[in-house]
């Protein structure tokens, strides 16, 4: 069975005898390790063309010599600098043009795994390789075991050509788990000097610097330590993460945002929502596992636009203490024919590796729109929608999906119901819109006792969360404009009037969404109004 990318491994236990003793023995392999399991099984099937998906070629490689010696194959290296090299070195540096190598494991009575580095790109304009290829494809199969051959294609793409698609197998190589981070980590430490090395991590940050370091290639994690010992002689978890950001950001697959720092308090309302996921917050944890308790998949919130959707994914993040990623799948379409999934597939996998995490797919509608028949995108989205449901549905657990829309309509059926429950938001109610106020006013620095609540209050009625926090920053630029005196309330139901909420310029579509949230989701704010002790209560 194929190991999940990022994931550890662990293989089934095994029994064996000792002394007339029955023992029991579990192994756990690593996320390499495993990959290199699956690669030896392919190589032992005689599958004659390996598709690795990977940016890390070096790991890459040292993944095949394994599975190629597992499996009794004497591995082989090309590219089309070095030529025909082996593990000892160069063998033949003039077979630099690929029908050259490609001659040369046809004619070869070796039992041989040859790993290419830079086939895919010269393949593109070279037809006689291609069919060179293709046919040794054909024949590799059925040569003789003492002679038999297959061919490892290196590549960060999984786009395979169509020619060789019937005869390739995909492999995505897995990025480093926590048991291969932890090595990286040692052997950082063990290359400094006994004095500094004692120093080099703190007590309680080992575990803290492996989870930093997770969702990051081998190279990024040797870089990423490396970083924080010139800058602090330490390895200091907080600059792992910082220098990861910087990564994941280059990768341009996911953005890595900070979470809110109020957390969930600092989201105004939607306690049925809030109430939800409270209850969820211990659900990652060890003890959770051992009770029994499956790890929360994700939640979908639909509903208007502007009372807080994007903000809960952010609170909950911090709420629950993990790391905040957004996936923007409409920046990872491409118009080009199987890159579209590759960036996504990319995506999930760094989600994968940095688990568990709080994955945040922001506006999903507007990302599937064309998901529907007789898109204009010639299946772009199609595609995408494809590769994002089979993953929903195959994920391991230990990464959290919180996907927001505001036009359910757009989506399709097979996706609402990946997740563990859909939350429709409506506008505010009269207590959500007190609290979304004083949020505002302590945001900018005002004194909420110079405002009158209430009159705010009913002077906002049909606002979204958004309009009302815009009220306030509006009117502190008259206040401003006229002398920089205080701001009044006053100012705030003057800003009121000059708004054109959204309930009024686009009313029949609140209605189609609240018809939605009716009978597909449940309501994430709730219907009893109760007015704190010194705020008059309001009958709306």
């Amino acid at each position: 069975m194929r190991g999940v990318p990022g994931v550890p491994f662990k293989s089934i236990t095994t029994t064996h005898n000792h002394e007339g003793k029955t023992m029991t023995t579990t192994t756990t392999k690593t996320a390499g390790a495993a990959c290199a399991a699956d690669i030896s099984v392919l190589l032992r099937a005689r599958n004659p063309l390996i598709w690795l998906v990977t940016r890390e070629e070096a790991r890459a490689e040292r993944i095949v010599v394994e599975a190629a010696t597992s499996a009794q194959y004497v591995p082989m290296f090309w590219d089309c600098a070095g030529g025909i090299s082996n593990i000892e070195g160069p063998v033949n540096p003039a077979a630099f043009l690929p029908e050259t190598v490609l001659a040369t494991i046809r004619d070869s009575g070796q039992r041989s795994v040859w790993i290419m580095r830079d086939l895919p790109a010269v393949l593109k304009n070279d037809p006689i390789s291609s069919r060179a290829l293709r046919s040794l494809c054909r024949t590799l199969p059925q040569t003789a075991r003492d002679n038999a051959r297959a061919i490892v294609i290196l590549t960060p793409s999984a786009e395979v050509p169509p020619e060789l698609a019937g005869h390739a197998i995909v492999i995505d190589v897995p990025l480093p788990d926590r048991t291969e981070v932890a090595e990286l980590l040692d052997d950082a430490l063990n290359r400094l000097t006994p004095d500094v090395r004692e120093t080099a991590l703190p007590d309680g940050n080992r575990d803290k610097a492996i989870d930093a370091a997770l969702g990051l290639s081998e190279e990024e994690v040797q870089s990423t330590f490396s970083a924080s010992l010139i800058k602090t002689r330490t390895i200091c978890p907080t600059i792992v993460a910082g220098e990861k950001k910087r990564i994941i950001a280059r990768e341009r697959v996911l953005e890595w945002h900070d979470p809110h720092p109020a957390g969930l308090d600092g989201v105004g309302g939607l306690e049925n929502l809030k109430e939800w996921l409270v209850q969820r917050r211990d659900a990652f944890s060890q003890e959770a596992r051992d009770y029994g308790l499956p790890s929360p998949k994700g939640v979908f919130l639909g509903g208007v636009t502007g009372c807080g959707k994007s903000l809960t994914a952010k609170a909950v993040a911090a709420a629950w203490g993990m790391p905040l990623l957004r996936l923007d799948m409409g920046a990872l379409q491409s118009k080009w024919i199987g890159e579209s999934q590759t960036n996504i597939r990319k995506a999930f996998k760094t989600a994968e590796a940095v688990a568990p995490c709080v994955l945040w797919a922001d506006e999903i509608d507007k990302a599937l729109d064309g998901a529907g028949q007789g898109a204009a995108d010639g299946g772009v989205s199609s595609d995408a929608l494809g590769t994002l449901l089979t993953w929903m549905e195959e994920r391991p657990p230990g990464v959290f999906v919180v996907a927001t829309a505001n036009d359910v309509a757009k989506l399709p059926p097979e996706l609402l119901g990946r997740f563990d429950e859909r939350f429709f938001i409506d506008l505010p109610s009269a207590a959500e819109r007190i609290e979304v106020i004083r949020a505002a006013l302590t945001k900018h620095g005002r004194n909420e006792t110079l405002i009158d609540i209430n009159a705010t209050v009913a002077a906002t009625d049909g606002f979204t969360g958004r309009e009302i926090a815009a009220l306030v920053p509006d009117a502190m630029f008259v206040a401003f404009a006229d002398g920089k005196r205080a701001l009044t309330t006053s100012d705030l139901r003057a800003s009121a009037e000059r708004t054109s909420p959204l309930s009024k310029t686009q009313p029949d579509r609140i209605k189609a969404q609240r018809a939605w949230g009716a009978t597909g989701a449940r309501p994430a704010n709730r219907q009893t109004i109760v007015a704190s002790a010194n705020v008059r209560a309001l009958d709306l």
